[in-house]
């Protein structure tokens, strides 16, 4: 069967994998965008549906003082004795701790703390009872830790060892260990979380090693290769129901020659071989391709989530997202039936805090995104349609005043530049927004109810992208309000739609 690269389209990184009989779950990193850590569910390893997020309230996710490439790092998800168990690392506040439920897509335990430095966690449950709690010291760059855990408290057993330091790459990270035919493998990424990523292999017949590093390391890796998929690494392994082993990692496709990727790092998938002396080959000898052909399971595909939210639920749909607190936004959907209100604050998307900004992740190369826009601004007011990378390199469109009218504001901000382009309006009862995304562009269009799009501005995906804005996300479209004086906007719809490259042209 052939599949599709990448499986989870748009900013899902690091992504970690469990089976539980014939289902499987998957976790992705969120940094300090909440609710944290999307969970995912999948029969077939190609076909996932998100099902909830494992970190929802505040006594779990503390984010408010957290850049957006801070706050939640790589998790490991495992599964135990009847129990789901996320474990991984607030950068900012309180370092490594884990959740755990019996049901994935419920609410997950408040957080259960290890006191080990460093970043990218993960668990392994021995066959002798025994829980090895396993990172990378990044504070350190010395290798990756390990330690045994008392899974019900976080309770350090054992001091924390160092076990391996890679096989000569920069920042040994992301390590997760298996056990297979009597070897521990201790597998992990090196090189960055950029172009020079790779995933390299070591084993032992203990878990805390001496361990042998694999002769054809690494076993993933896209460096100095021309291909449109690059920075592949940061792997987990899962051993199918049919005996069959898999990969999932991250990857990124950049853009242009010189490389600039701006809907962030991606999940990917590739089968796995066992060479006859028993060491693991990840996809093509190491490569994997847009599309891949291999012995899947069964087929099992999900029932596509709708283009259009009516916003007619009493509740917010999965892909919604917040920057750093959701308890911080006003928002409701009752106030007007079947309206999105969302209240402004003094916190606009150029500040380092919680803007009133309902945002979802971008996840195609060629689509667009629109919305119905009800707003009465007064001075110093503004609500809008924006795609947004961080603070400083974001762009934006909304409703504003100015010399008592008002106006449509079209704003681009990179870095410390701000440009921004006003058109009168001539009446603000409605008015539907629309961004348009190809892998180079955004256009930004408005229009009145009834009339034809305007386009009002274009903006380049490069100047969004993670090598001009730093950090290690991708872009998100999203709704804003920004208002000192607590004004409500209304948003009467929100589609977002892939749209196909021969499509684009007659799309305004």
């Amino acid at each position: 069967m052939k599949f599709r690269n990448p499986v989870i389209p748009g900013f899902y990184p690091d992504p970690s994998v469990c089976r539980v009989g014939e289902d499987y779950y998957l976790v992705t990193s969120s940094f300090a965008y909440c609710p944290g850590v999307p969970i995912w569910h999948s029969r077939d390893l190609v076909h996932w549906r998100q099902i909830g997020y494992c970190l929802t309230r505040e006594s779990q996710l503390l984010l408010h003082k957290s850049a957006i490439s801070g706050g939640i790092y790589a998790p490991t998800i495992r599964y135990h004795n009847g129990r789901f168990y996320m474990v991984t690392t607030n950068v900012d506040a309180g370092g490594h701790f884990y959740v755990w439920t019996e049901d994935p897509a419920g609410e997950w335990s408040d957080p259960i703390y290890v006191d080990q430095p460093g970043i990218d966690p993960s668990l392994f449950f021995d066959d002798d009872g025994k829980v090895y709690f396993t990172s990378t010291n990044s504070l350190l760059s010395t290798g990756i830790y390990q330690c045994e855990i008392d899974i019900e408290t976080g309770r350090k057993l054992t001091e924390s060892r160092l076990i391996w330091e890679g096989t000569g790459g920069a920042f040994p990270e992301g390590p997760h260990l298996y056990k297979r035919n009597g070897y521990y493998y201790l597998m992990c990424a090196e090189g960055g979380t950029e172009y020079g990523h790779m995933e390299t292999i070591a084993r032992s017949k203990t878990p805390y090693g001496p361990f042998e590093s694999c002769p054809r390391n690494p076993i993933l890796s896209h460096r100095s290769l021309r291909s449109p998929i690059h920075a592949t690494g940061h792997a987990d392994l899962v051993q199918t129901h049919d005996g069959n082993w898999w990969a999932v990692f991250l990857g990124v496709r950049p853009v242009g020659l010189t490389f600039r990727h701006h809907l962030g790092r991606e999940t990917f998938l590739a089968p796995v071989q066992w060479t006859d002396d028993g060491w693991p080959i990840i996809g093509n000898n190491g490569t994997v391709a847009p599309e891949m052909e291999a012995e899947t399971l069964p087929p099992a595909v999900w029932e596509d989530e709708p283009a259009l939210d009516h916003f007619e639920q009493d509740h917010l749909g999965m892909k919604w997202n917040f920057v750093r607190s959701a308890h911080k936004v006003e928002w409701s959907l009752e106030k007007r039936k079947s309206w999105l209100a969302l209240r402004g604050t003094e916190v606009s998307l150029r500040d380092a805090g919680t803007p009133a900004f309902i945002c979802c992740r971008q996840r195609h190369m060629y689509g667009e995104v629109s919305t119905r826009l009800e707003f009465h601004p007064q001075d110093g007011d503004e609500a809008g349609l924006a795609v947004y990378m961080n603070e400083l390199h974001h762009y934006a469109m909304g409703i504003t005043l100015m010399d008592g009218q008002p106006v449509l504001v079209f704003r681009k901000q990179v870095g410390s530049l701000k440009i921004e382009h006003f058109t009168p309006l001539l009446q603000t009862s409605a008015v539907d927004l629309r961004i348009q995304a190809t892998p180079d562009t955004y256009r930004f269009f408005c229009k009145v109810p009834g009339q034809e799009w305007q386009m009002i501005g274009e903006a380049e995906t490069s100047l969004l992208s993670k090598e001009a804005a730093g950090g290690f996300t991708g872009v998100f479209y999203g709704m804003y309000c920004c208002s000192a004086a607590g004004a409500w906007a209304y948003f009467d719809w929100f589609e977002y739609r892939e749209v196909q490259d021969s499509e684009m042209s007659h799309r305004q």
